[in-house]
């Protein structure tokens, strides 16, 4: 008599089944950190992604965590419907979590202690609201098996080594500066209406150059109608 071997596949659900059930600042916010960083690694190998079930155990459904924002350095950017680390073979490099009243306990307590396991470098939290984080941006750095606190410069400024930026908290928004350049990252939307506001401004500048230019022409034009006046009044007496 053979034996039948039985295959039992593992379903990983896309979705938790729970509704986001955020604010619009939180939504956006997580959305905008997402645009930054895609678009700061859009050169580069990397992939960014935010509100997508992450499984970190074969076989276990169950095992999962949904980070606002992370990024896995050298991995590629494609769409992935779930992110299962057996598969990708990676833990994500940095996580950012948008911390709100309902989330502050899971982003304080609970997630640190499974990103540490994992074996996240970086972790950050950022309260857009100011109202249950003090101070409101806040960062971690894996140091062997644990976490160590950031230091913040005067500014209440981090530095994200894994990311190569320094992360700032302003006007309720995550601001996001290359340290090499000190350039600030821009959405689309911000870097098509600086481009706009470059193009305007150089209009305005060669307009105020075309001015310039046309006075200088007119006054040298009048000067020298101004000397071959002058020179035709000395002939004039001198023929007298």
């Amino acid at each position: 008599m053979s034996s039948v071997i039985q295959v039992t596949s593992v379903d990983y659900p896309e979705t938790d089944g729970k509704p986001m059930g955020e604010t619009d600042v939180h939504r956006d916010e997580m959305v905008r950190e997402i645009e930054l960083l895609r678009r700061f690694y859009e050169d580069q190998c990397a992939y960014v992604s935010g509100n997508l079930l992450v499984y970190y155990k074969q076989g276990n459904p169950k095992r999962f965590v949904v980070p606002d924002v992370f990024v896995v350095k050298g991995l590629e950017q494609q769409q992935r419907r779930v992110y299962k680390l057996w598969v990708e073979r990676q833990a994500p490099d940095v996580i950012v979590e948008v911390t709100s009243r309902k989330t502050k306990k899971t982003d304080t307590i609970t997630k640190p202690k499974l990103y540490c396991r994992l074996g996240v470098k970086e972790y950050f939290l950022f309260d857009p609201t100011q109202d249950y984080l003090e101070p409101p941006l806040q960062g971690y750095r894996l140091d062997g098996d644990r976490y160590l606190r950031i230091a913040a410069d005067a500014r209440g400024r981090l530095v994200s080594k894994e990311l190569g930026l320094r992360l700032q908290a302003e006007k309720g928004q995550l601001m996001l500066y290359r340290i090499d350049t000190g350039e600030r990252l821009l959405t689309e939307r911000e870097a098509r209406r600086a481009a706009e506001a470059e193009r305007l401004a150089a209009e305005r500048g060669r307009t105020e150059a075309e001015r310039v230019r046309q006075a200088e022409a007119a006054a040298r034009q009048a000067a020298e109608a101004e000397v071959a006046r002058l020179r035709e009044e000395l002939r004039r007496r001198d023929a007298t």
